[in-house]
């Protein structure tokens, strides 16, 4: 485990809002000063980003890794990292796990990974952290890279080549099990890569392979396996990622990754409901699922070409390809059934959600325009996106298949009138147009199980973005910031279009069917001195005509389109009284609201499934001369009622603590061996999404106990 220390910056790019925020920078890195520019690649512009008006968090490898041996899952490594990141599920399906209380756009190496015609909340699990060598996040609803994001940007970085020419492979082994040590607890993986930088010519190869035990809570008993959303427990994975890249000349660069994820359900074990009312969770007993098994199938690919002297200058073209399919175990649900094929009550059927999405992005940016010590960059972004749902055991439609193609051309400036001010502004034009054929309705839609022709058709629509931020440094090390923004997205296209039960209605009368636009406002400031660092930010960001989850009784969510409102206060805070010691801490209060019958009036709390808790967070990282090193670190999720116009209380959330503890020692040159130890505590409690989001037996979730993770690694 590296050595860390932090150094803030402020952050702003083509159409996004601001915060105050902290990069880690580890002890293999060179000591760069307070002066050294920093280059965030999420945010398409070659500016530095210290002077900039945007929060970002930017986890370096050693980071990542680290997290990676207490977290099962990239979202729980997010929602370890990120304060305002709601807490994890422990599922493969992380729905209600948002991002300052919308939506998050996932991206590998710029590359879309979200599905917004018909979330399916498995865009967080599509790439092994393995390859993983940073993950940058932007902070608030933005548009600099494209459609979604309403929530920010997550931004995964693969592995490079080393650039002095060495051959570089790594390999490493790692084991897990719960407390007890019970054999069907046990997982495993394995993971090599190989990296050579040839000079004009570099390549990176790793292949991972990964199999997954049985979860147990605190008290010894199992956690109840998710077979029809998907679950991490029971699993095995495995992922295969390359990345070339040739430079024909000193500032040109072509490069292509393509990366295969594949994780399957391995069927071992089938669901106990739990009772709320008698405070027992749902657990796991042997047996076989019911239907196919669950699935994520992901490739992701992408060609990049950037010139750093083109016109006097930087250009950059991505093209890129995705094929998501994500297989849902199957149910006896109600919107199931249909009389003409089986008798109600017996009709069984699962969903797959297949989204194949291609598109281009075009970056041109000019420093010192015309001499000014102005700074501007334009744009042109291109996404067309298929994606169905279709009901694979009966051959029926739940969401037809539906394309929607998306244009942006954008520009973005940055004046910097005075040594300490910094002004940014830009705009974007969004254009969308979506194609929907045909189709009809499950007939468990409706009461009476008759089928709902809908006519297809096409929907058009189009906004224009602003955005606007000022960075002052009136005294060294003081930053008072403030933005303003707007981000674009779409509705759940496909929960609207397989929900639908009226007859008479058609794709061209669907109000549901209107884009979401979403506007921030943002305000905070940071300040250090010596080892100290603190920072606040303030956000508000509304929708007025947003979209919330409403819960159903078996377990299943439907869509709302109401105003919605989302707020809150993030607080950042580190010292380093040693070279050996690292204390950071974090503090976040997020509230949701929304307009629940259209009065005008933000009346009614957004749900668990839309917003998270208040959280604290505080990790110690240890770091003596020697070959072993350390890190602890807690998180507390208080406790959070919500309640609706009429003052009644909806939900609760009852808080919890939990402890987690790393330790490393550098057993010999390459090698490294990680002992962590999740829930160290051995906290006995209900997952925040299981108490808070859903009244459904089947889906009141314990969080893991006490586990273990053993990792040995070599680097040489």
């Amino acid at each position: 485990m590296s050595a860390s220390r932090k150094r803030s910056v402020l952050l702003a790019g083509a159409g996004i809002v601001s915060a105050a925020w902290s990069i880690q920078a580890h002890a293999q890195t060179s000591e760069a000063s307070d002066d050294t520019a920093i280059v965030v690649t999420a945010l398409r512009s070659s500016g530095d980003a210290k002077d900039l008006p945007v929060k970002i968090d930017v986890f370096e490898e050693a980071e990542v890794r680290q997290q990676q041996s207490l977290a099962a899952t990239s979202n729980e490594v997010l929602a370890n990292l990120v304060p305002s990141f709601a807490p994890s599920r422990q599922k493969l399906t992380g729905g209600g796990e948002s991002f300052r209380g919308r939506a998050p756009l996932y991206l590998v190496d710029g590359v879309p990974q979200s599905t917004p015609l018909r979330p399916g909340s498995r865009e967080g699990v599509t790439i092994d952290l393995e390859v993983i060598e940073r993950i940058e996040v932007l902070f608030g609803a933005n548009a600099l890279q494209g459609l979604g994001g309403t929530g920010g940007v997550v931004n995964f970085v693969t592995v490079s080549a080393p650039k002095d020419g060495s051959l570089e492979q790594r390999a490493s082994v790692g084991l897990s099990a719960n407390d007890g040590l019970d054999k069907d607890g046990f997982g495993w993986r394995a993971h090599y890569l190989i990296a050579k930088d040839f000079g004009s010519f570099d390549a990176v190869a790793s292949a991972s392979y990964e199999e997954r035990g049985l979860f147990y809570d605190a008290k010894g008993r199992t956690i109840g396996i998710d077979n029809e959303s998907g679950d991490i427990q029971d699993t095995q994975a495995r992922n295969f990622f390359v990345k070339l890249g040739w430079e024909p000349s000193d500032n040109q660069r072509i490069q292509a990754m393509v990366n295969r994820f594949y994780l399957n359900q391995r069927g071992n074990y089938v669901r106990v409901d739990g009772s709320r009312t008698l405070g027992r969770p749902a657990i796991s007993v042997d047996g076989t699922p019911r239907g196919d098994l669950a699935i994520n199938d992901v490739w992701t690919a992408s060609l990049d070409y950037s010139h750093s002297n083109f016109l006097g200058g930087k250009f950059s073209l991505q093209g890129y390809y995705q094929n998501f399919k994500s297989l849902f175990g199957g149910q006896l649900t109600a919107s199931f059934q249909d009389p003409l094929i089986a008798p109600i009550g017996t009709l069984f059927d699962q969903t797959q959600n297949n989204s194949e999405k291609y598109g281009a992005k075009t970056t041109y940016a000019l420093t010192a325009i015309g001499g000014l010590p102005l700074d501007g960059a334009i744009g042109f972004d291109f996404l067309r996106d298929l994606t169905s749902q279709p009901l694979v055991l009966t051959g029926r439609v739940s969401v037809p298949p539906t394309t929607f193609y998306n244009y942006a051309p954008f520009v973005q400036l940055t004046l910097k009138p005075l040594s300490f001010v910094t002004l940014t502004g830009g705009v974007r034009h969004e254009i969308g147009n979506l194609e929907v054929p045909d189709f009809v309705s499950r007939a468990g839609n409706r009461a009476d199980f008759q089928r709902v022709p809908v006519k297809g058709g096409k929907r058009n629509f189009s906004d224009t973005l602003f955005n606007a931020g000022i960075n002052v440094k009136p005294l060294p090390g003081l930053t008072i910031y403030g933005s303003y923004s707007e981000a674009f997205s779409v509705p759940d296209i496909g929960r609207v279009l397989r929900s639908v039960s009226t007859f008479g209605q058609s794709v061209n009368t669907l109000l549901d069917l209107a884009p979401i636009v979403t506007r921030n406002k943002e305000v905070g400031g940071e300040y250090a001195v010596g080892s100290f660092r603190f920072g606040v930010t303030y956000f508000e960001s509304k929708s007025e005509f947003g979209q919330m989850l409403v819960a159903r009784p078996d377990g299943t969510f439907d869509l709302a389109r109401q105003a919605t409102k989302t707020s809150g206060w993030e607080l950042t805070a580190g010292a380093k009284p040693t070279d050996w010691l690292n204390v950071t801490g974090g503090y976040s209060v997020l509230r949701g609201r929304f307009d629940s019958n259209a009065d005008g009036v933000l009346d009614s709390d957004l749900g668990a499934a839309d917003i998270g808790p208040d959280r604290m967070s505080i990790g110690i990282d240890i770091t003596p001369d020697g070959p072993v090193s350390g890190r602890i670190q807690s998180f507390t999720y208080f406790d959070k009622t919500f309640t609706n116009r009429l003052g009644a209380t909806t939900a609760r959330f009852k808080s919890y603590t939990t402890v987690d503890a790393a330790i490393s020692v550098e057993v010999m040159e390459p090698v490294t061996v990680t002992f962590s130890v999740s829930n160290l505590l051995d906290q006995q409690y209900f997952t925040y999404h299981a108490q808070a989001a859903t009244a459904a037996n089947n889906l009141y979730y314990a969080g893991r106990g006490r586990s273990y993770n053993l990792r040995i690694g070599a680097k040489f």
